[in-house]
């Protein structure tokens, strides 16, 4: 959906395993940007611990379960039946949770972008790609930062 940044997630090889923390650090900058749309307090710290995992302060066995964890929740969230009609940006910004701990960064990307057109237009603003533009433009921008960040510690 957002073209700028399949090119380069595709340019930077973004699903292969020695991306995994880019892939992580990513999703959670992108989902960060909808915190405030989250209604459960359960999703809210799976993000948490996305972020202790990252920072070092979470075992990879408790961020496993977590990935479990933020996944059911998604799935079990109220409006999730009819995500693409419900018009509610927390079941975005929860299913965008989900993915960011999975590492399916791209996923978590286009559900956050969901999440802050619903927020800001519901349902009709999600049917007109315009909307979606300076969303997938700070989007693209991050990750090329990310990308440049990561290749300048290596």
């Amino acid at each position: 959906m957002n073209d700028a940044l399949d090119r380069l997630a595709s340019e930077l090889h973004l699903d292969d395993a020695a991306h995994e923390r880019l892939r992580l650090v990513f999703g959670h900058d992108c989902v960060e940007r909808v915190r405030h749309l989250l209604e459960d307090r359960r999703a809210v710290e799976a993000l948490d611990g996305l972020a202790a995992f990252l920072a070092g302060r979470l075992t990879r066995a408790r961020f496993d379960a977590l990935v479990q964890q933020a996944a059911r929740l998604a799935g079990q969230h109220p409006g999730s039946p009819s995500i693409d009609g419900c018009g509610h940006a927390a079941v975005s910004a929860t299913y965008a949770v989900a993915k960011a701990l999975a590492g399916r960064a791209r996923e978590a990307a286009d559900y956050a972008a969901y999440a802050t057109v619903y927020a800001q237009g519901g349902a009709p603003a999600v049917a007109e790609r315009e909307s979606f533009a300076t969303e997938f433009a700070w989007q693209a921008e991050r990750l090329a930062a990310l990308a440049r960040a990561s290749l300048s510690t290596t």
